[in-house]
């Protein structure tokens, strides 16, 4: 990747700058500005996120914002209240109060002598979110966003339920966040009130898993934030961006097939990372092409990027199942509109022989999953990082109802979100269905390609669950995840359906055994002719970066993925880790101009038995700290999720350091019951 550190303008780097609010407090920014902004006024482009501008994101927002400041922006990085350096108190995740703080921050910043007054939203994930967010409060000033690896449906697709059903990255998400999100803010930028910053803090930390499992279907907790609930809100231009190896692939799709307002879509290979960096390649010139989005939406200037097809989309080339993949073979598509008209949803029948395309004979198949099946899909929402990926789907399969085609006589390409109208019946009140859809090489392997789920008790409403009449047959609709997909010719298409899928989704009470009605069930897939078309769309520029934090790794921690069987209980162990030892060194980072060392250490354990539901345990720690010559902070939090017939238990533990001396210790054990989850 080219480093690039001369810019056509010269960039001030200001450490931190003071936003003041209407409540007296102050959200502390880092600011990358043209040296001549004073006298030729600059769009601001802003990320608005409680990830720690002083430390945490250091080295990944030097490698972009000066890049953009060195074209003629002020950048922005600005933690939220109660994150970083600063003021206020941090209690969940896109609150209003959240929204109220960017608005405002906005007004601040387009008011600024330095500014043009336009300003644009970015960022990924968090930020991707609060991007889209923010632009339905409709700030006058703010004029258009990038929203990466975002959702606009905080039930339905983030990190807490998919399809009704809830995901084990509920307590992990958790234990993630009250740990690095409660670190202090830094003494060389709020000086000696640090110490009382940060023990106003941890007193009033919330055990943020508690909400997230009390709100267990689509009520207002989760509509609020969620920019599905009125599109018409946002009138603003939008550049939605996915990736395939990411567990928000969806969103994109849903914003062009519902914004009124002028939008571009990007859908790449990539997992959770921005695209300059983009795991699995190919990586683009991402800082390039936000460019041409800013120079247009925030400048005037008329570079054609509206000209262009209003869809760029990456279709994966069949490869062989592997946890990790550097890069994936395909080809770019373009789309102007979506749904598209070129592509047609194109039946398969389920028969007790598999996948047909004629006429399907009736039958009653059953499925009783083990609780361990799901433990070779990769993790839920994945970084591109060796392990993270699904791997070989046989073991799976195995464990699963699957109906296969027969070898395909042509390829068949796949752009969009299959669907499974499936008929089918359960023998216990609360049970689910995982679907997956998997393409098989002769030689036996499956590569996993999307999947989707459904919460059975949700087959009506997310609103209202119902419980399930045991033997009842009931046709329900299953969607799968979006998805650009090339099936060679002579593979075979796979449909496996389960009732258990550790550890990404919570299981159900009691195990479940499905009844699958063949004859009328049916998998639609979203199937798109190649079109001449796209073979003349143009490359993407190379990725390239700013120079970047200087950043000095002190020794090799070690960090895995790792799946254990005890032979003797059949209790399986799926578990991922980041260890180190701030002493010696390991797995610590120094950040060279602050003099600060920096690490993070996660640990995420699953465990459940074949035969028992109940005897799923998630437990996710992390440790993380700073430390400047004497001073050394560090925190610990660990929460542990586990469940009854009638009821989640979750206990949560935050310990909070200072050298040696435990400054804080909170713990909560919380029991919410099920509601046919």
């Amino acid at each position: 990747m080219e480093i690039v550190d001369t810019y056509p303008r010269s960039v001030r780097d200001i450490e931190n700058i003071w936003i003041p609010l209407a409540d007296g407090t102050r959200l502390a920014a880092r600011m990358w500005l043209p040296e001549d902004a004073e006298a030729d006024p600059v769009p601001a482009i802003i990320e608005y996120i409680p990830y720690r501008k002083r430390d945490s994101t250091r080295e990944r927002d030097e490698e972009m914002y000066p890049w953009f400041a060195g074209h003629g922006y002020a950048c922005l990085r600005i933690d939220m209240r109660g994150s970083g350096d600063s003021e206020g108190l941090l209690y969940d995740e896109y609150t209003v109060q959240e929204q109220d703080d960017c608005v405002e921050a906005i007004a601040w910043i387009a008011a600024q002598s330095w500014c043009t007054g336009r300003v644009g939203m970015m960022g990924k994930s968090w930020s991707g979110f609060n991007s889209l967010q923010v632009a339905a409060r409709r700030p006058p000033a703010l004029a258009a966003v990038i929203a990466i690896h975002a959702s606009d449906d905080r039930y339905g697709d983030d990190v807490h339920y998919r399809g009704g059903c809830m995901l084990s990255d509920n307590g992990e998400w958790a234990a993630m966040m009250q740990g690095a999100l409660v670190l202090p803010p830094d003494p060389e930028i709020v000086g000696e009130r640090w110490r009382d910053m940060w023990s106003e803090r941890l007193a009033s930390l919330p055990f943020l898993a508690e909400p997230w499992v009390t709100h267990q279907t689509h009520d207002d907790y989760w509509k609020q934030g969620s920019v599905d609930e009125d599109y018409s809100a946002i009138t603003c231009a939008v550049y939605a961006i996915g990736g395939w190896a990411d567990s928000y692939s969806n969103t994109p799709f849903r914003l062009a097939a519902n914004l009124s307002s002028p939008w571009k879509v990007l859908a790449g290979p990539w997992g959770h990372q921005y695209l300059h960096q983009g795991v699995p390649g190919p990586a683009i010139g991402f800082l390039q092409e936000c460019r041409r989005w800013w120079d247009h939406w925030l400048k005037g200037v008329e570079n054609g990027v509206m000209d262009e097809p209003r869809m760029r989309i990456w279709v994966h080339d069949s490869a062989p199942p592997r946890t990790h993949y550097d890069e994936r073979p395909g080809r770019w598509v373009a789309e102007e509109e979506w749904p598209s008209p070129h592509v047609v949803p194109t039946p398969m029948l389920l028969d007790p022989r598999g996948l047909v395309n004629g006429a399907a004979s009736t039958a009653e198949l059953t499925v009783g999953s083990p609780q361990t099946t799901g433990m070779h899909g990769g993790r839920f929402c994945g970084f591109g990082y060796p392990g993270d990926t699904a791997g070989d789907q046989r073991a799976d399969d195995a464990m699963s109802l699957v109906f296969d085609s027969a070898p395909l006589d042509e390829r068949l390409e796949i752009v969009g979100a299959a669907s499974i109208e499936l008929d089918v019946a359960a023998d216990q009140p609360s049970a689910f269905v995982v679907a997956r859809l998997c393409d098989v090489a002769p030689d036996g392997a499956s590569t996993k390609v999307t999947w989707g789920l459904l919460n059975l008790t949700h087959r009506h409403s997310h609103a209202a669950p119902e419980p399930v009449r045991p033997g009842e047959r009931m046709r329900v609709t299953v969607d799968l995840d979006d998805i650009g997909y090339a099936f060679p010719a002579g593979h075979r298409i796979r449909l496996s359906l389960s009732s258990a899928y550790w550890p990404t989704v919570w299981p159900s009470p009691a195990p479940v055994t499905l009844t699958v009605f063949t004859g009328e069930g049916r998998l639609l897939l979203p199937a798109r002719e190649p079109r001449a078309t796209d073979a003349q769309l143009p490359a993407f520029e190379a990725p390239l970066r700013a120079r970047g934090a200087a950043v000095t790794p002190l020794a090799e921690g070690r960090s895995g993925f790792t799946i254990f069987t005890d032979l003797a209980t059949g209790e399986t162990t799926y578990r991922v880790f980041a260890e180190g030892d701030a002493d010696s060194g390991a797995g610590v980072i120094h950040l060279d101009d602050i003099d600060l060392d920096l690490y993070e250490w996660p640990e995420l354990t699953y465990t459940i038995r074949p035969d028992d539901p109940l005897s799923a345990r998630a437990t996710s720690r992390l440790v993380c700290g700073l430390r400047r010559g004497d001073w050394h902070v560090r925190v610990d939090a660990s929460v542990c999720m586990r469940a009854t017939q009638e009821e989640f238990v979750i206990d949560g533990v935050v310990d909070a350091f200072e050298g040696d001396r435990c400054v804080s210790h909170r713990e909560w054990s919380v029991a919410v019951p099920r509601n046919g989850v």
